[in-house]
C-alpha cells in the first residue's frame, strides 16, 4: 500500500526518476527498485518518510483483527 501510493504520486506528478529521487531524498536507484516493485528492499520507515518527503500525509491505526 505504501509502495503503491508512492508509484501512484511519482505518476500522477508526471516526475522522473530523478525528480522523484530529489523530493524523496532518496537516489535514483532507489526510485528505479521501487517502481519495479521491489518491495523486499524497502522498510516501512523508509516508504513512511518518503510520502512524508513527498508531501503526503501517514496515519497508521492498529485494530483487533476479527479472530482475537
Amino acid at each position: 500500500m505504501l509502495m503503491a501510493e508512492l508509484e501512484k504520486h511519482i505518476r500522477s506528478k508526471h516526475l522522473t526518476q530523478k525528480q522523484a529521487a530529489e523530493r524523496f531524498g532518496v537516489t535514483q536507484p532507489r526510485i528505479s527498485d521501487l517502481m519495479r516493485g521491489k518491495i523486499s528492499l524497502f522498510s516501512v520507515d523508509t516508504l513512511i518518510t518518503m510520502l512524508t518527503h513527498a508531501g503526503l500525509k501517514v496515519d497508521v491505526r492498529v485494530r483487533r483483527s476479527a479472530a482475537a
